[in-house]
């Protein structure tokens, strides 16, 4: 099927003069879990993030670490796949014409990853949608979260902007990424799998004028509660007759999400003076409500995760599945109110499968989780309001030695991070250090960032902040985080321990405080390799956690965790 795929793509090139044609994984929004997913069209992977490059007799796939097991065993037979931290598809791919859709990528990503060394060729038309007609996606209403829900409205956001604006002397700022145009307005949508995002733009001038650039029955709710104004809506369609009118001379856009055809629109009409949105930073550091809320999601998050933990390794007696695992704690989640959906598709991963640090499970992936396999389960969910991540690493008998020391390792790196003195270490590249240190004493690693922002009621992923080898953002109060180490042997098994954190202000001091509330496998613990406050965290932690839990819990659950501390 993929192969067909690929050869009518071929067919194509001789039309447009080209030797190539680039895909990929975003859509024309940049979201991370895109419901367009033309890349997985054209390549079988559906990864979160990656390029495929059609070429006339090759085809080449870039993928980065989390995904280059995933991707040979889904996409191997008709793409080469490269390790794109490795190998930038510029080191690989001169002296051709490359085709591309301008509305999927940004300037800035096709820098990165071409320079100068192909001829880049635009065309409007995407030649994947070409190919396949994907269904009409139905449009859906977005709506409104009130100020107790946020603890800011958006009035007050938009005067945050448009004084950014005056002090940077620009005349617009174009919010291209729907996440940004969501915090910034106070609303959500369902365009996303996993996350409340409202598929939208939004410009806003230096006096607080905004343009909505939207379909107006996506706004229909919004325009009759009166946060906007039918003329304050701009058909998609209208961008460049929108562009053409406007007064001024300077805008600031977006590097990540304005595509290379909405740039080329403003360019040719006025000067762009930056190209970083403020909404990332505004977003990221959460308010105290904000704060409080997310507290609230994550104890009823580890309420399920607990009683699943507790029934997985104690209660269940049949042979199960990965994705009986993945539905019987999707089932545990749902005895909340407040939980809506997940917040990305749940990692079940058994014995050899875990080694996949992103994997998905499949009906032909699908294993029976055997009693010597090591089970790395890393899911999330969305609730009214708050967005959670959790990773933990189950054990159901007696595992060697070596096993256990590496596990405890991954521990050690977890726990380093969450003890991380503020002060000195104020970056996610400083705090990655000490994440894997333990671990490269035995000369062991694993292939992915330490952890990622989080996003309130938002994106599980969401920046600048992070902790990784490249990632110098200063951490303030109100920042949320995961912290995640792990360590993978292909073919044979995956360890990952992660908690979300935030960070809060303890008298003058910042600190690292856990959101997650979720037993730890101690069964996989080798003790005598854990420092005394080592021992002291994991204590007060799994207290904490019984402490929250214990009336929520029947007996046997109740002296399983109690057996913890």
């Amino acid at each position: 099927m993929i192969e067909k795929k690929i050869q009518i793509l071929r067919k194509k090139f001789k039309t447009y003069n080209i030797d190539g044609y680039i895909i990929p994984k975003n859509d024309e929004f940049f979201s991370e879990y895109a419901v367009k997913d033309r890349l997985k069209l054209i390549s079988n992977f559906n990864g979160s993030a990656g390029i495929a490059i059609i070429l006339k007799k090759k085809n080449y796939l870039f993928v980065d670490g989390r995904y280059t097991i995933q991707a040979k065993q889904q996409s191997g037979k008709q793409f080469k796949i490269i390790e794109i931290h490795k190998f930038l598809p510029k080191k690989i791919i001169k002296t051709l014409k490359l085709g591309f859709d301008p509305s999927l990528f940004t300037q800035k990503n096709l820098n990165i990853n071409f320079g100068n060394s192909v001829e880049l060729v635009s065309i409007k038309n995407n030649l994947i949608d070409e190919i396949h007609q994907s269904k009409k996606i139905k449009q859906k209403i977005f709506y409104s979260l009130n100020n107790d829900s946020v603890g800011e409205s958006y009035q007050s956001k938009i005067n945050k902007i448009s004084n950014i604006l005056k002090v940077k002397k620009a005349d617009y700022l174009f919010v291209s990424s729907p996440e940004n145009v969501a915090w910034l307005m106070n609303i959500r949508g369902f365009d996303s799998p996993t996350s409340p995002i409202p598929n939208s733009r939004l410009i806003i001038n230096k006096n607080k004028k905004i343009f909505f650039i939207v379909e107006e029955k996506s706004v229909s709710k919004i325009i009759k509660e009166k946060k906007i104004k039918k003329n304050q809506i701009v058909h998609p369609n209208e961008f460049e007759n929108l562009i053409r009118n406007l007064k001024g001379n300077k805008f600031i856009i977006d590097s990540l999400s304005c595509s290379i055809l909405n740039e080329e629109i403003i360019k040719s009409n006025f000067k762009i003076i930056a190209k970083n949105d403020p909404c990332y930073e505004l977003k990221s550091v959460k308010n105290s409500t904000e704060i409080k809320n997310t507290i609230r999601a994550h104890v009823e998050d580890g309420l399920a995760l607990t009683k699943f933990i507790y029934w997985i390794k104690k209660v269940n007696k049949k042979k199960i599945t990965e994705i009986d695992a993945k539905s019987k704690l999707q089932k545990f989640r749902k005895l909340s109110k407040n939980y809506l959906f997940p917040s990305f598709d749940t990692i079940a991963g058994a014995g050899s499968n875990g080694a996949i640090v992103h994997y998905r499970v499949s009906k032909k992936s699908n294993k029976i989780i055997n009693k010597k396999d090591i089970f790395l389960c890393d899911s999330g969910g969305q609730y009214k309001y708050g967005t959670t991540d959790v990773t933990r690493t189950i054990c159901f008998s007696k595992q060697k030695k070596s096993i256990k020391d590496i596990f405890t390792k991954v521990l050690k790196g977890h726990i380093a991070v969450y003890l991380t003195n503020l002060k000195k270490d104020n970056t996610g590249k400083k705090i990655d250090l000490r994440a894997r240190k333990f671990l490269k004493k035995d000369g062991l690693d694993y292939a992915h960032g330490t952890g990622h922002g989080v996003g309130f009621f938002l994106n599980v992923h969401e920046g600048p902040q992070s902790i990784s080898k490249f990632n110098s953002i200063k951490l303030k109060e109100g920042m949320i985080l995961s912290n995640e180490p792990g360590y993978y042997r292909k073919g044979q098994f995956g360890i990952r321990i992660e908690n979300l954190l935030f960070i809060k202000k303890n008298k003058q001091n910042l600190c690292f405080q856990n959101l997650t509330l979720a037993p730890i496998e101690k069964d996989l613990i080798n003790y005598n390799l854990l420092t005394v406050d080592e021992k002291d965290y994991l204590f007060r932690y799994h207290l904490k956690i019984y402490t929250t839990y214990s009336k929520f819990l029947n007996l046997n659950e109740r002296k399983w965790l109690a057996s913890l501390i």
